[in-house]
């Protein structure tokens, strides 16, 4: 019979087997450590400001294109450089978040991408894409 003295027929128990118990105590001791840092996490008291506003974020988009020959766009409306930036500054000065998609051809200069990139970042506006065509 398994954990009695061999040899002696019925005799006690030599030794307790420790080893599940110390596995389920090393689980409950792991599940208990990732709960409680939920537990902090929400549990600090925050004032959030209130708001009369819908809770959506209310957004902008803004389109730039950028012809080959270096012509821009806003919004398909041809501007200059110059223009540009007022209609961004309009635009970000509207209290909406910009979201600016720049399209550019393949053929126009990396380097006038960059630099619309630039104009918009120099005008608070952190978040754009750049449109491109998917390739099947």
């Amino acid at each position: 019979m398994a954990g009695t003295q061999p040899g002696r027929g019925r005799g006690g128990i030599v030794g307790i087997n420790v080893t599940p118990m110390v596995d389920v105590v090393l689980v409950l001791l792991v599940i208990m450590m990732v709960s409680a840092t939920y537990i902090v996490s929400q549990s600090l008291k925050v004032e959030l400001p209130k708001t009369a506003s819908s809770d959506e974020a209310v957004s902008t988009l803004a389109a730039v294109t950028i012809t080959k020959d270096q012509q821009l766009y806003f919004n398909n409306e041809p501007v200059t450089e110059v223009q540009l930036v007022q209609k961004l500054r309009e635009a970000k000065g509207s209290g909406t978040e910009v979201n600016l998609v720049v399209s550019a051809d393949e053929a126009a200069p990396h380097g006038r991408v960059v630099h619309v990139i630039d104009l918009a970042k120099v005008e608070g506006i952190s978040k754009f894409a750049i449109n491109v065509e998917r390739s099947l």
